[in-house]
């Protein structure tokens, strides 16, 4: 029996609502997003950046530490101010956008799979989706990855499902997908869902569905959706294009320069460990898509299988991997895995039980560890520092720190900026040279030479604060006359010194 008619042969209960369905899926992604430390580098720096566009009041330039933070675009930033204004700087406010990412992936696999498999198939989907360690953790890590993934996964769908329909408003869903796609990190957000549907579409000789997507109609909303803010920095900002497009794209994707290295098989590897137990039904539900390829439900098992392979294969062409890539081939994966499942039956819910228990193991061992997280410390500065005193980053990047400090004001970042090798790297140092090229005014204000740390408690009566980590030792910062320190951690050290009048 085929999956679509064995789901019309199932009676309908209380868990077949949609409204109920995705209100439990918000639940669960909702519920710990808000308990554990920001993580670093990642979840402090964007954190960082939308509660400095909700302080600055420009809502269109994000900027880390003052200076225009252009590696990814604003979406992130957007609804993560928007939740900062509603609910405070918070922990739950910082992570909300990657949560509503994973909710629009979720819900987007969930309404698909009901129509075209029915309400049992698509219910299973989600709950293998939603258990995922991978789902359930990128809902609530706070990075680009999540959101675009949630929104390719709209896009897809939106796409297959006008294919089948000939609806012009499920053309335009799908092309907003992709335009939110593009403004949450980039040209990936078009790329990777034409990828997928394209060659799907042309190799069931659907020429006809071809010529609807792409007409000026389907495609044009999602255009005034998303060029605006591209036009608009590219109008402020000359080098914008060639920075964001050219450096953050094609380079790192071709250059094997950046950090994070992988072999070839990386994504291999990562999808089915970081989806179990669910992958441990993989052969059965790849052999069950090979069984249903002539039924009805065989397209929409072929555009599950070629829609993971093409974001795995993609992603693993660049020598930089990192585990988030991978997200955008979730849903599909926990799609075919679902259909080869036995529906709701009983080693799905003992699957549900196993791995809803080591997502929130994992999320409770996070919040027990707090692995570098800079929280202590900066808890420890705001309760000790007076108003409009400097605070001074030592030769690294404390992401987290000016968020829970609660700082109004860009921190001084001292390290040897006229170093050539900065220009070569790929870290924190570089993010910031590359931020100064498009405000050199603002660059000299908080790019402070190492060697002048000294000269900074130059004002009588105002203390300076030195963050460094718990192991730094140098010279220029041992020199700094009346240097104490205030708090030290395995992972911070902060520092303080009196204000003093250098003109004697």
């Amino acid at each position: 029996m085929s999956d679509t008619a064995q789901a019309a042969s199932t009676p309908r209960r209380a868990s077949d609502s949609p409204v109920l369905v995705l209100a439990l899926l918000a639940l669960w992604l909702l519920a710990t997003i808000g308990l554990r430390p920001l993580l670093v580098p990642d979840e402090g720096r964007y954190a960082s950046v939308a509660r400095e566009m909700l302080l600055s009041g420009d809502w269109l330039v994000p900027r880390l530490d003052g200076l225009p933070f252009f590696h990814k675009p604003p979406l992130f930033y957007w609804l993560d101010a928007a939740a900062m204004r509603l609910f405070g700087a918070n922990q739950f406010a910082a992570r909300l956008a990657p949560a509503l990412g994973a909710f629009a992936m979720g819900a987007a696999l969930y309404l698909a799979l009901r129509r075209w498999h029915g309400p049992r198939i698509a219910l299973s989907a989600l709950g293998v989706l939603a258990t995922a360690p991978m789902f359930f953790i990128g809902g609530q890590y706070a990075n680009h990855d999540m959101l675009v993934a949630g929104c390719i996964a709209v896009a897809v769908f939106g796409f297959a499902a006008a294919s089948a329909s000939g609806s012009r408003r499920e053309w335009q869903i799908g092309w907003a997908g992709c335009a939110l796609a593009l403004l949450a990190k980039g040209l990936i957000g078009i790329v990777l869902p034409l990828a997928v549907v394209g060659p799907w579409l042309l190799a069931r000789r659907r020429w006809r569905a071809v010529a609807q997507g792409l007409h000026p109609w389907s495609w044009l909303p999602a255009l005034v959706v998303a060029a605006p803010w591209f036009v608009a920095m590219q109008s402020r900002f000359p080098a914008f294009f060639d920075y964001f497009v050219i450096e953050q794209h094609f380079r790192r994707f071709t250059q094997t320069s950046f950090n994070n290295a992988q072999p070839f098989w990386f994504f291999l590897a990562v999808l089915p460990l970081f989806s179990l137990p669910w992958s441990l039904a993989a052969p059965r539900a790849l052999a069950h898509a090979w069984r249903e390829r002539g039924t009805a439900a065989g397209p929409w098992l072929g555009l599950y299988g070629w829609w993971a392979l093409v974001i795995v294969l993609f992603f693993s062409l660049p020598s930089s991997k990192l585990v988030g890539y991978v997200l955008p081939a979730l849903a599909p994966w926990c799609a075919l895995l679902a259909c080869g499942l036995a529906p709701l039956g009983r080693g799905w819910r003992l699957g549900m039980l196993v791995a809803a228990l080591l997502c929130l193991g994992v999320v409770t061992a996070l919040t027990l560890r707090s692995p570098h997280s800079g929280k202590p410390a900066a808890l420890a500065l705001a309760a000790q520092r007076a108003p409009g005193e400097p605070v001074v980053f030592v030769e690294d990047m404390f992401y987290d720190l000016p968020f829970y400090a609660r700082l109004t004001e860009p921190v001084l970042v001292a390290s040897d900026w006229r170093d050539p090798a900065i220009a070569r790297s790929d870290n924190w140092r570089k993010e910031l040279a590359d931020a100064a090229r498009f405000d050199a005014a603002a660059a000299q204000r908080v790019l402070f030479p190492l060697a002048r740390l000294g000269t900074l408690s130059c004002r009588p009566g105002v203390n300076v604060w030195f963050v460094s980590t718990a192991r730094y030792r140098g010279a220029a910062l041992d020199a700094v006359p009346g240097l104490e320190t205030v708090y030290l951690d395995r992972e911070l050290k902060l520092q303080r010194a009196p204000g003093r009048d250098c003109t004697r």
